[in-house]
């Protein structure tokens, strides 16, 4: 075990050395997973927003993670649906009534505004509300405050924290929906790989991971950028472009050895849902483990699962405090449950509780050592 830890940490390094700084590190070994500020610090301030970003970093958070989205004017900006009725206040603006429309996105009818029916200068004129204000209502306060902001501004604001921090602050853009915006002529791939290019992001050891819900973007991806991709992987369902091809495979057909020895041919890691690790049966109870984590570490992959949050919805059963669903439950234990097997970051709306959780369930270190 300590051979394959050893192994896994070089391949961290490797893919990631410029942020190893930033994850505590006090020894030649040791290698701290990686603290992800999922949509910034969602659990603080409405997510994917300048604010929550900063506020991620500010509390230590190792990458912040926007996912992409095109305007009409081919514009990458942060949001995590290109439907934004759920967290702008569009429906507030008359002059955008006529705008909403349903469209079919991956074989589901949505009804709203959607960005690529904006340009960038309209989107800036609306605000980021609190996307589950029943479940955050503390959020809502900064309802009204903060823009849409853009993949550049997010690249910027990457680079002023490293240095005002002192320690390199990464990002972890996510394509949403890449084949639905290849249809309607928005590819996001060549703006992606553009603003690395611009912002000297697309080199070996860059502070970047670049993930996907789909494959086929990935695999052209392996060949554009030179930063480490990682494959997600839902709890459920098969990639959208599968589905759209008429593939049979399914996500967890992707997570047999087979599956995954493919997957390391074009990316550097995975990012499952946490109960593709640790299942859950029907009344919310955590279940044995999976041998995913190993079977990843075994071919050669990294492993960052999502989502982890401190409210008792989101818990296992047996580490909520009440029966209130919006009450902060026992965090800690999950974290600490997923550290121990080993995973090598985590996506988290509350990155100051994963930093807590994770130092505390690192081991003394041995300061003669």
């Amino acid at each position: 075990m300590v051979g394959i830890l050893v192994v896994l940490a070089c391949l961290t390094v490797t893919m990631a050395s410029s942020a190893s700084g930033a994850r505590g590190n006090t020894g030649p070994d040791r290698i701290d997973p990686l603290v992800i500020g999922h949509r910034g610090a969602a659990g603080y301030r409405p997510e994917h927003t300048l604010a929550s970003y900063e506020l991620a970093a500010r509390l230590g958070a190792d990458y912040i993670e926007p996912d992409l989205v095109s305007t009409k004017d081919g514009v990458l900006v942060a949001r995590h649906e290109p439907e934004i009725s759920q967290t702008t206040d569009v429906a507030q603006h008359p002059e955008f009534t006529g705008r909403k429309t349903t469209k079919v996105i991956d074989g589901q009818p949505l009804t709203g505004w959607f960005t690529e029916d904006f340009t960038l200068a309209e989107l800036k004129t609306l605000r980021a509300v609190e996307r589950i204000p029943a479940v955050r209502q503390r959020n809502t306060i900064y309802n009204g405050r903060y823009q849409i902001p853009t993949f550049d501004e997010v690249i910027v604001l990457r680079q002023r924290l490293s240095k005002e921090l002192g320690r390199e602050i990464g990002i972890y853009p996510e394509t949403k929906h890449p084949s639905y915006y290849r249809s309607v002529d928005l590819p996001l791939e060549p703006k992606l790989v553009d603003a690395l290019n611009r912002a000297g992001l697309n080199r070996p050891g860059a502070p970047v991971f670049v993930q996907s819900f789909e494959v086929g973007n990935l695999q052209a991806l392996h060949s554009q950028l030179r930063v480490p991709l990682i494959q997600l992987i839902d709890s459920t369902g098969a990639p959208a472009d599968f589905v759209a091809a008429g593939d049979m495979r399914t996500y967890s057909d992707l997570l047999t050895p087979a599956g995954l020895a493919a997957i390391a041919r074009y990316a550097a890691g995975i990012g499952p849902a946490k109960d593709r690790i640790v299942p859950r049966d029907a009344a919310g109870f955590s279940q044995q483990p999976t041998s995913l984590v190993r079977d990843a570490h075994a071919a050669g992959l990294l492993v960052h699962p999502f989502t982890f949050r401190n409210e008792n919805q989101f818990l296992p059963a047996e580490a909520r405090s009440s029966g209130d669903p919006n009450a902060y439950g026992d965090a800690f234990a999950e974290y600490q449950q997923f550290y121990t097997l080993g995973v090598d970051g985590v996506f988290s709306d509350m990155p100051d509780t994963a930093i807590a959780a994770r130092t505390e369930s690192l081991p003394a270190q041995d300061d003669a050592a």
